[in-house]
This record gives C-alpha cells, structure tokens and sequence, in this order.
C-alpha cells in the first residue's frame, strides 16, 4: 500500500517508484496523484495504429514511442501520453525529461476530462510543441501546435475525412482507420 510522503501532501517522482505494479496507471500533475485504470481493448487498438502510422513517417533523428513511458518535466509531474515524438538525443534511461515534440492521449471513458483539461494545460505551459487527442468511440482526432506559449487548433478530422499535419513531421490521419478492430 502507497503512502503520502511525510514531508509534504504532494506526491514527487521519487514516490512513484514505491507504488505497486498492479495494471493500474499512477501519474503526476503538480504534486497531484492520477490513478487510471488499464485501457480498454479499443483504446489500445487505437494506440497500436497510431504508432504504426507515425513510425512509418518518422525521420530518422526523431522517436516515435508508446506508453507506458514517463515524461518528468520536473520532480512533481510525472505523465505517459498514449503516443509520443521526441528527439533521439531526449530519450534518457528512464524518462523523457525534456519536453516531447508531440504528446497523444487517446480517450478513455475514463480519461476524457484528464485529457482535454488537465494534461492539455500542463502539455502547453511545459512547452510540448503539439498534442493530438484521439476519440476512437466518435472516431475523431483533434491536433493542436503551440503558438506563443498557447495551445492553437492544427486540424481535425472524423470518421473517414482525413487530415494533414505539419508537426512534428508531415503526416496524414483518417481516424477511422485507427479503429478498425
């Protein structure tokens, strides 16, 4: 069983290394801990496709990686986009620590206000240079590029429309071929 750290009633990244493997998803926000249960079948099919996707157009001095992987922007946050870019020379040993080129959440019944709330605040004000939220129940894919420290729209598209994205690396989405299980 997890306990608070004695010090303070925020949660640090040291703290997550004494939480139980046990299927669940443990993440930090500000000090906040967030606790997702395991993603569903369609969630992770969606992932799977999205990656395929992305690696296929990745150059070569870039990443493409799936969670579970930590991006620590500091001792207090510790999150696992879906999907992420970063550059080959970002990637440490345990974490990302610099901020990824491109961070994907794929939504969740569960995880839809942590998504477009939450994690798209902490993405923009940590300096993540796009993030794409992916719906595969609508199927449906938002893209947002950071412009002056904010987060503006770069696309969407739904169902079987398509659309072309600039960052980090031109590529096109049709979200309906990201769920087709």
């Amino acid at each position: 069983m997890a306990l608070m750290p004695r010090a303070s009633h925020d949660w640090t990244v040291d703290d997550l290394e004494q939480l139980p493997d046990d299927g669940l998803q443990y993440e930090l926000l500000d000090g906040i801990l967030l606790v997702t249960p395991a993603p569903i079948p369609l969630h992770q099919e969606t992932v799977s496709e999205l990656c395929v996707q992305l690696r296929r157009s990745c150059p070569r001095h870039l990443k493409a990686l799936v969670a579970p992987l930590d991006w620590r922007p500091d001792t207090r946050t510790s999150l696992q986009p879906d999907l992420l870019v970063v550059a080959r020379g970002d990637i440490g040993e345990q974490a990302i620590i610099r901020p990824p080129l491109l961070a994907v959440e794929v939504l969740s019944p569960s995880t839809g206000r942590k998504d477009r709330v939450l994690k798209f605040s902490k993405y923009a004000e940590a300096g993540v240079a796009s993030y794409w939220i992916v719906d595969p129940a609508r199927p449906s894919i938002d893209a947002y590029d950071l412009v002056d420290g904010a987060y503006v729209e770069a696309g969407s598209a739904s169902g079987s429309d398509s659309v072309i994205l600039q960052r980090p690396y031109p590529i096109t989405i049709t979200p309906a071929a990201l769920v087709d299980i």
